[in-house]
């Protein structure tokens, strides 16, 4: 079943009104794997502008999240796109919040892909040299092996007594650096695994409770970071204008794919806050002119969406939505623009 056309043509438009998809369905029943953004994906070209569609109901209590279940209905009135969800005990309209919390607790679909940034979760952190330098390290394995998984005991020296017992247990990556001025953000942290302290000591003792990969000696122990997010967690555009570059990639790859988590040279210093959408814009292209060889550089072009699920002062993450061109370490990422395709 098709839907109607769209509110607006989708190449040109400059209007901000949400634009709905030519091939949008007039329902769709919510399925267990389904996520906020892949819904709105199915009925709105933009679908971070999905906040902006749901119906209001204040007679309903409780509006906070949408089910496996539930049956959504697309309504255009007066000229705008409304999205409403059938409830599912009282045969009314409930209206959808833009509130998702980190976890679906409840059964209630998430944002985003979660599983896509667990691992993140646990993973890649900014950290200064100076914290790492710092920092209790892995002295030797109690087994007098030069490598070590899940189970295994440790030897931790500089670990303070009764600070934590729980820590990640990570080793130093890969500088993070502004191209815009050369200054140094910070360093990676790569993630190895958990820690559980067994024994305060001289050395203390340790287990790995958790391994990502094999620990070596000289593995650095950092307190663990909370998982949790923002409840105010759901897509929207920045306030104001964002001029920043992908600067790295986890895991190292050369060419960044869908639901990868990508490091910004921008953070809270800069306006951006968990949940803000970013367009990615090819950058440093070059072509050779066919008769003076000249090399001249090519505009920036559209490649995708990501969106930011993790700020610092000066550095953000943010895990790709959507590409629909290669997208690469110093390329650009910008204030979204509606129908910028």
């Amino acid at each position: 079943m098709r839907g109607p056309a769209p509110l607006a043509p989708t190449t040109t438009y400059t209007t901000t009104a949400p634009v709905v998809r030519e091939d949008a369905p007039l329902e769709y029943v919510v399925k267990k794997g389904d996520t906020l953004w892949g819904i709105a994906n199915k009925f709105m070209l933009d679908p971070w502008q999905w906040p902006e569609v749901w119906v209001v109901n204040d007679q309903v209590r409780n509006p906070h999240r949408i089910y496996p279940g539930d049956r959504l209905r697309l309504i255009v009135a007066d000229g705008r796109a409304r999205m409403a969800v059938d409830d599912r005990t009282s045969g009314g309209l409930e209206r959808l919040s833009p509130q998702v919390r980190e976890m679906p607790l409840d059964g209630a679909i998430p944002m985003i892909p979660i599983d896509a940034i667990r691992h993140f979760l646990h993973g890649p952190r900014l950290v200064t040299n100076e914290e790492l330098g710092a920092s209790p390290y892995l002295l030797a394995f109690d087994d007098e092996h030069l490598v070590g998984g899940a189970g295994v005991n440790i030897y931790v020296e500089n670990l303070e007594p009764e600070k934590a017992y729980s820590y990640a247990v990570v080793r130093r990556g890969q500088i993070y650096k502004d191209p815009d001025n050369g200054d140094v953000l910070g360093y990676e942290a790569v993630p190895v695994g958990d820690a559980e302290v067994v024994e305060y000591g001289e050395p203390s003792t340790a287990i790995l409770s958790r391994s990502v990969r094999e620990a070596l000696v000289g593995d650095r122990l950092l307190s663990a970071e909370p998982e949790a997010f923002s409840e105010n967690f759901y897509p929207r555009a920045p306030a104001g204008p964002i001029d920043g570059s992908i600067i790295a990639v986890t895991d190292g790859v050369s060419q960044i794919g869908q639901y990868q988590i990508v490091t910004m040279n921008r953070g809270s210093n800069h306006g951006l806050e968990p949940g803000h959408v970013l367009d990615i814009l090819q950058a440093n292209r070059v072509a050779q002119d066919p008769y003076s060889f000249r090399r001249i550089k090519l505009p920036e072009s559209y490649a995708g969406k990501l969106i930011v699920f993790k700020v610092t002062p000066r550095v953000s993450f943010g895990l790709v939505m959507s590409i629909t061109e290669p997208v690469h370490q110093f390329d650009k990422v910008t204030k979204p623009v509606p129908g910028r395709r």
